[in-house]
């Protein structure tokens, strides 16, 4: 608990509150300028103030979901580092990964602070941040010949494909899909591999519990892209993973008393 208590001293919130109220400052600098922008390009002013409405109702609920793993993270990592790393570049489903993954590689045996040491913290912290920043690197050095190439008029991409040459347009999102896909893949058949067979007879010597919140969540997200769907409410987007983390949570709290 010592540990814990110097995690969430007054110069961490300092030093980690300083950096998100930067971005903060950098984030109302550009809305200011954008809506500036709008006006001088003639845009009703009613419309830009319904977008910006509708923009605030929309973070609500996914914001959400990122406190939540500001709390999750908090017992092990104190509050200040797993706020700002959630608060700006950072990913819900990138920093609990990562996070859990550095704890099980130095040997504390998963996020706990009962045998969270300075070292393994420092370690833990250092992974979360070398990892997620070669995106902002990558884009600095070759965002704008990526992007010119993933806009390119039809007839260049037909050229391209006649040439050989490998055609960008919608690779981002396959590559995400196909991240994401191997990424539950391998949580989902760590749980299964529990399942013993001998004699005939298979035994689960794990917890039937992850697997259990697995398929609610899978099934609260099927619900949502069923809806958005059926009714085209193409908000529900902001909302379904949000939803279904929270489902899975709340379904957790109670499955866990009984399985």
């Amino acid at each position: 608990m010592e540990l814990l208590s110097r995690l969430n001293s007054p110069v961490i919130y300092l030093i980690c509150g300083g950096i998100i109220a930067f971005v903060a400052v950098i984030c109302v600098i550009f809305a200011v300028r954008a809506y500036k922008a709008g006006k001088a390009l003639g845009i009703d002013v009613s419309k830009m103030k319904r977008v910006i409405t509708a923009s605030v109702t929309f973070a609500v609920l996914p914001s959400i979901g990122i406190l939540l793993g500001v709390i999750a993270l908090s017992g092990s990592l104190g509050t200040p580092w797993p706020w700002l790393r959630l608060s700006g570049i950072g990913a819900l489903h990138y920093e609990t990964q990562v996070a859990e993954a550095a704890a099980e590689a130095v040997g504390i045996g998963g996020l706990s602070i009962a045998g969270m040491t300075p070292e393994a913290f420092v370690t833990i912290a250092l992974l979360m941040s070398f990892c997620i920043m070669w995106g902002m690197i990558f884009v600095t050095v070759n965002g704008k010949a990526y992007s010119n190439k993933l806009t390119a008029p039809k007839n260049d991409s037909q050229k391209a494909k006649k040439k050989g040459k490998l055609n960008l347009s919608g690779f981002g999102d396959i590559a995400m899909t196909a991240m994401f896909i191997g990424l539950v893949s391998a949580y989902i058949a760590s749980y299964i591999g529990s399942i013993v067979s001998g004699d005939g007879r298979f035994t689960f010597t794990g917890s039937l519990l992850p697997l259990a919140v697995a398929i609610i969540s899978a099934a609260t997200m099927g619900v949502f892209m069923r809806l958005r769907k059926m009714k085209g409410a193409e908000w529900l987007d902001s909302f379904s993973v949000a939803g279904s983390m929270l489902v899975a949570m709340i379904s957790a709290i109670f499955l866990g008393k009984i399985l």
